[in-house]
């Protein structure tokens, strides 16, 4: 009793102080909560049926949203395999990476945490190499550096000399 007590919502506390038996809080509450599937399931069916991976900015995005409506379907008593998560995965790329889609399918992969682990390195990457060509676009040259410290004090004393007896001086 202490145990069920102690994982209450504070208002539930108050609500339930007066019973006594642990099965018949335990009933009160399942008779309570127990019309949440009946709530949940519905919704989780529709999102699972509209996830895609091509709405999201990110695959970690897509990720949270993927174990977000598994987990409540689970809760609801459907089991969503791995199998189903790669599926539903493959099946929902963007239509311009049909060939990135293929490449995925032909590695095997039996797992989806193993899916992602590849997709989330892959879009870092290519985060990683945007970056690079937005600093310096392709076909842009880099500056050379000049490094004054690097002439001798011979050159530098000749370039004086030729700037002191150039034209424009002393006229």
């Amino acid at each position: 009793m202490i145990f069920l007590r102690h994982h209450l919502h504070e208002g539930l506390k108050v609500e339930y102080l007066t019973v006594k038996e642990p099965q018949i809080l335990w009933s009160n509450l399942k008779e309570r909560y127990d019309h949440q599937k009946t709530v949940i399931l519905p919704k989780a069916r529709y999102d699972w049926l509209h996830l895609r991976l091509q709405d999201f900015k990110s695959v970690s995005e897509y990720n949270s949203a993927m174990f977000r409506i598994t987990s409540q379907l689970k809760l609801c008593g459907e089991k969503i395999t791995d199998a189903e998560m790669l599926e539903k995965t493959y099946s929902t790329f963007r239509a311009n990476n049909v060939v990135m889609q293929t490449q995925y399918r032909e590695k095997g992969f039996t797992k989806y945490s193993e899916l992602i682990s590849c997709l989330l390195v892959v879009e870092q990457n290519n985060e990683l190499l945007m970056k690079i060509h937005e600093s310096r676009p392709t076909g842009s040259t880099t500056f050379l550096e000049v490094n004054a410290t690097s002439h001798s004090g011979k050159e530098q004393k000749a370039r004086d000399q030729a700037n002191s007896s150039g034209r424009g001086h002393g006229q």
